[in-house]
C-alpha cells in the first residue's frame, strides 16, 4: 500500500510560509560493533545527507564500531548509558539510569571515559540514558561529569535541562515496540509529525529544538528502513535543515 505523505507535505509547506526554520536530527540507539546493518546505516546517512548520531553502548564497545566512525565523518558518536543493563525495579518499566542508584554518576563518568579514549575528538559528550529514562538526581550531575548534552525522547519543555546541560531530544520512533517490533503504521507515524509541527508553528512546543528521528538498526526490517529514508527525504524535501551536533558543540541549539 502507498504511502500518503501530503499532511506532511503540506504541513511543512505552511511551516515554510510561517517564516520558519526546521532543523533535524537523526539518532540511532545501542550501537555496539560494526557491521552489515550499521553499513547500511551509513549508506543511508550518506545518500540522505542527514549525519546519523550513534549512541554507543560504552562498556560493550568493539574496535570495529570506533573504525567505522574513524572513516565515515557523518557519523556521530555519543554515550549511551554505560552497559545497557536494566537495572530498574521489578514490575518498573526498564531504565538503566532512570532509579536514582547511588552509583549512576561513576557509571556515566566510567561511560564517558571510555568513549573519549575510543573517539577522541569524535566524540560529543550528550548522555543518551537507555530506554530513554534518567533520573532528575543524574540529570543534575552530569554537568560536573563533562556532559554538555541529554538526549531523550518526546519534545523538551526547556532548552537547558540542568546548568550547562543542553536537552536535545526526539520525536519519531519508527518502530512499534508494544506489538514487538516492525513498523507503526506510516499514517499514524506521518500524523505524529504533522502535531509536532503544529505544535511548533503554533507556538506550543520550541521550534529550536531539533527535530530528532529516533532509530535501531539492529531491529530493523524492509519496512522501517524504508520509511526511514523515505521519511528524511520528505522532510529535507520540505525545508528542513539537517543537524550535526559535533559541529554545533560549542552552541548546542
Amino acid at each position: 500500500m502507498k504511502t500518503d505523505w501530503q499532511p506532511l507535505i503540506a504541513e511543512l509547506a505552511a511551516y515554510r510560509a510561517a517564516g520558519l526554520t526546521l532543523p533535524i536530527w537523526w539518532r540511532d540507539d545501542d550501537a555496539t560493533r560494526s557491521g552489515p546493518r550499521l553499513r547500511k546505516l551509513g549508506r543511508m546517512s550518506r545518500r540522505t545527507g542527514v549525519p546519523v548520531h550513534i549512541a554507543v553502548v560504552p562498556a560493550r564497545l568493539e574496535p570495529s564500531l570506533v573504525r567505522f566512525c574513524a572513516r565515515r565523518p557523518y557519523a556521530v558518536p555519543l554515550v549511551h548509558g554505560y552497559a545497557h543493563e536494566n537495572r530498574a525495579p521489578k514490575g518498573q518499566k526498564k531504565s538503566e539510569f532512570g532509579q536514582p542508584h547511588p552509583d549512576n554518576a561513576e557509571r556515566a563518568r566510567e561511560g564517558l571515559t571510555i568513549l573519549r579514549n575510543s573517539f577522541g575528538e569524535r566524540l560529543v559528550p550528550i548522555f543518551v540514558p537507555p530506554w530513554n529514562r534518567v533520573a532528575p538526581e543524574t540529570v543534575q550531575a552530569l554537568p560536573a561529569l563533562g556532559f554538555t548534552g541529554l538526549s531523550t525522547f518526546t519534545p523538551r519543555s526547556q532548552r537547558l535541562a540542568a546548568p550547562g546541560l543542553v536537552q536535545i531530544n526526539t520525536h519519531l520512533d519508527p518502530i512499534d515496540w508494544r506489538n514487538g517490533g516492525g513498523l507503526i503504521a506510516p499514517e499514524t507515524l506521518i500524523a505524529q509529525t504533522v502535531r509536532q509541527l503544529q505544535d511548533r508553528r503554533q507556538g506550543r512546543a520550541d521550534p529550536a529544538e531539533p527535530f530528532g528521528l529516533l532509530t535501531h538498526h539492529i531491529v530493523h526490517d524492509r519496512a522501517i528502513w524504508r520509511f526511514a529514508e523515505n521519511f528524511l527525504k520528505h522532510m529535507l524535501d520540505g525545508g528542513a535543515l539537517p543537524c550535526d551536533l559535533s559541529r554545533e558543540r560549542e552552541t548546542l541549539p
